[in-house]
């Protein structure tokens, strides 16, 4: 698959271009957490100097962001300028083509600011617009739509989610005192804070280790996004996940992937609720349990890569991985960790404390992982930093 299309189209953008792009931007983020699997969109039409309809794309099946632009602005949309924040569609989805909706009200120009990554749509929607004599732009803003847009832009051009691990370490990057205890490193409002990136995601993985070890919900407690609980995928090569497991007592879907042919152990964790997906070529090379490793270690035994391409099949966008430090080492070691999410806390657990993540031995620093810091801010007592893998890092 070819990149997205990067080029800008356009002779130069006004001030007021700018100005009701970003308040496009703004009205996607209000669907950050509800419009899973579709993308974030947001529209504002403009007429003359006055702004006269807004619109966003709120959830699944309910009308995109262009339609509630255009209903809002009714017939002073003719000859005016709608600012889109993903190129229009041109296909019959879960809705009709809001390229045709544009055309039908005569807008004399369209702005986007993002082609769409869909493979089989992608430019489609600019050339209907521009077949029907509406002036089409690009470009505008698209750095801050991609953002908005990380985890579907992955999944339409690598065919797999973004993935989001995130930690929690101590200044000398640990993660709990030698006998596991970890409750609480960071502070009350770093807890919170967590919250808001589990709500907007597709989904939470972690693995069998941390299930067992620390039996977490993995749900989302923010009263404002309890409508969607995010999918909860385990990594469970043993399929040793208790059917008393918390993962069972909140809403939504559980997704256990495993290499266990154990029919009576599917068949208590089906009758809980969960899905049960047995990854083949996993369980042709399984002998049992793997003894010796650690609570996380048989994680590491699936492969990560047609996980990854499963939930991308059943339009995840978004993962954000919660767990140990060998599934966390594992899919960075990987190139799989698009993003770090890590709170770090104004404390000190000395050398016995448990590492943050499990990576081979290193003989250069040349062979070891880089991030570049894209966001640090303080969160109550912590530090939030946000962190993605380096240009130019190989993939696995």
């Amino acid at each position: 698959m070819r990149p997205l299309d990067t080029k800008v189209t356009h002779r130069s953008f006004s001030a007021r271009d700018r100005a009701a792009m970003s308040r496009a931007l703004e009205l996607a983020a209000r669907g950050l957490n509800t419009t899973h699997p579709n993308p974030r969109v947001g529209c504002v039409i403009v007429e003359g100097d006055r702004t006269v309809g807004e619109g966003w794309h709120e959830r699944p099946g309910e009308p995109h962001a262009e339609i509630m632009a255009l209903r809002a602005a009714g017939a002073r949309a003719a000859g005016g300028t709608a600012y889109v924040t993903l190129e229009p569609c041109c296909h019959f989805g879960r809705t009709p083509p809001c390229a045709d909706a544009l055309i039908e009200a005569r807008l004399g120009r369209v702005v986007f600011a993002l082609e769409d990554p869909n493979p089989d749509v992608r430019g489609k929607g600019a050339e209907r617009l521009r077949a029907a004599g509406i002036a089409v732009e690009s470009g505008l803003m698209q750095h801050e739509a991609a953002e908005l847009n990380a985890g579907f832009i992955k999944r339409m051009t690598e065919g797999r989610p973004w993935l989001r691990v995130k930690l929690a370490m101590s200044l000398d990057g640990r993660t709990a005192l030698a006998n596991g205890k970890s409750q609480w490193i960071t502070g009350e409002a770093a807890r919170a804070d967590v919250q808001v990136f589990r709500a907007r995601s597709s989904a939470l993985l972690t693995g069998v280790g941390t299930v067992l070890a620390d039996d977490p919900r993995l749900d989302v407690r923010l009263e404002a996004a309890r409508a969607r609980q995010p999918l909860r995928v385990v990594l469970d090569w043993g399929l040793r996940t208790p059917a008393r497991a918390r993962l069972f007592e909140s809403a939504g879907e559980v997704w256990i992937f495993t290499a266990s042919a154990d029919a009576a152990r599917r068949a208590m964790l089906e009758a809980r609720g969960a899905r049960i997906e047995c990854l083949e070529e996993d369980a042709a090379r399984a002998a049992g349990p793997a003894p010796g490793r650690d609570a996380t270690g048989d994680t590491g035994r699936l492969d990560l890569h047609r996980v990854l391409g499963r939930l991308a099949q059943a339009e995840v966008n978004e993962v954000q991985v919660e767990a140990g430090a060998t599934l966390a080492g594992e899919l960075i070691r990987r190139h799989l960790a698009d993003e770090l999410l890590v709170y770090v806390a104004p404390v000190l657990l000395g050398p016995q404390a448990r590492p943050l993540v499990e990576l081979p031995r290193l003989e250069a620093l040349g062979g070891a992982p880089r991030f570049e810091l894209i966001e640090s801010q303080p969160v109550g007592a912590d530090l939030r930093m946000r962190l993605r893998a380096a240009r130019g890092a190989a993939a696995a």
